[in-house]
């Protein structure tokens, strides 16, 4: 398998046996692309076949495997002692290992002929992060790549651009995560061959994330105190942004959308709807108005957080780390009332899968672009 970084990924070619993908391995269809994201909060892992693909760069391709499991890689490290270098504390190295593992293992069943491996925040900021990837190879061969926040942002607006409305000449892309929240500023317009394009203007990173506040706020129960003390600390990290790019004044003449890709947008438009449990289906692309994001922000404000972890679409696992999200959501609508958001149940993976297919066309294809 090679990664996406030139490196040979480690990983044998074997057949693990088992599992649902025992009819498309009998008759090989081109490369398999794997895309792996591994956040302060989250691992996760999309294997995906192509489906279409044009001179343009436009790229479709079918999801045929997928894991996340939230393994709060940067647990603790917004907490580190006044002076103390940040490290990743070994229960959470063990439980993302693991998850790793997993991750590694679905990469073989699926032979995978690219991937491309990254982590973020956590890895970032950690003092010992390095030897935390260099244990990972060596356990899992899984080389991991920590990318920067402005290439994050990059990847996260490539797998967001279905989502965009060419006819809205500027958007906010948002992306809230366990240590950092990813923010960036796009100009959007339509090519008459490629369709949607967008432009990055500038994207700023800010190292306040879901884990970090609820660590520093508290989780299980967060007053009216901590909540609005954490909309203020957002809001002053962005004015300088918005000053700089005159976003205000845009929202203002109704130049701006806004898309949030992110567990706390997500959670949140299936709180709204009512869900009996997650469908990524039924999320994502849905446009949610301010006041039904208000109206559901404070449903899930009000819930105790045993209610909150007995919700089907919040769980236990999110249950402390929610709040702090909407906190971060808060702050943004409040900056820049554009009146709706689009929610993303999709981001940096996908823009990994669409790199790596770019990359690596070298799938036998029909006349018409599509892969055989």
């Amino acid at each position: 398998m090679t990664q996406g970084n030139g490196l040979a990924s480690g990983l044998p070619q074997r057949n693990l046996g088992g599992g649902r993908h025992h009819d498309w391995r009998r008759r090989p269809r081109g490369p398999v692309y794997a895309a792996l994201d591994l956040g302060t909060n989250n691992c996760r892992l999309l294997v995906a076949r192509p489906m279409s693909f044009n001179g343009n760069g436009a790229v479709g391709f079918k999801v045929i495997d997928a894991f996340s499991r939230i393994v709060r890689l940067g647990e603790g490290l917004g907490g580190a002692e006044r002076g103390a270098a940040p490290v990743l504390s070994g229960p959470a190295v063990e439980r993302t290992i693991e998850a790793l593992k997993i991750c590694a293992q679905k990469m073989r069943r699926c032979r995978v002929s690219y991937a491309r491996s990254v982590a973020t925040e956590a890895c970032r900021r950690a003092a010992n992060g390095a030897s935390f990837l260099t244990r990972v190879e060596a356990e899992t061969g899984l080389s991991l790549e920590v990318i920067s926040p402005d290439e994050e942002a990059r990847l996260a607006m490539t797998g967001c651009l279905p989502l965009l409305d060419p006819e809205v000449p500027h958007a906010l892309l948002f992306d809230i995560g366990g240590g950092s929240t990813e923010l960036s500023w796009l100009r959007v317009s339509t090519d008459h061959d490629a369709g949607t394009v967008a432009h990055m203007l500038d994207s700023i990173s800010l190292p306040m994330g879901v884990v970090g506040f609820a660590e520093r706020y508290g989780g299980r129960h967060v007053d009216r105190a901590a909540y609005r003390a954490m909309v203020e600390e957002v809001g002053a990290a962005l004015n300088s942004f918005d000053a700089v790019h005159e976003i205000s004044a845009a929202v203002r003449r109704g130049a701006v959308q806004m898309i949030g890709t992110s567990g706390t947008v997500t959670t949140l438009a299936a709180v709204y709807l009512e869900l009996p449990r997650y469908d990524r289906a039924t999320v994502d692309g849905i446009y949610l108005s301010f006041d039904v994001m208000a109206n559901a922000t404070r449903q899930l404000k009000d819930m105790t957080f045993v209610e909150r972890a007995a919700h089907p679409c919040v769980g236990t696992e999110r249950a402390d780390l929610v709040i702090a999200g909407l906190a971060i959501l808060d702050a943004i609508c409040r900056l820049w009332p554009v009146g709706r958001l689009r929610v993303a149940d999709r981001g940096l993976r996908e823009g990994i899968l669409i790199g790596l297919m770019k990359r690596h066309r070298d799938w036998p294809r029909h006349d018409d672009g599509a892969p055989e």
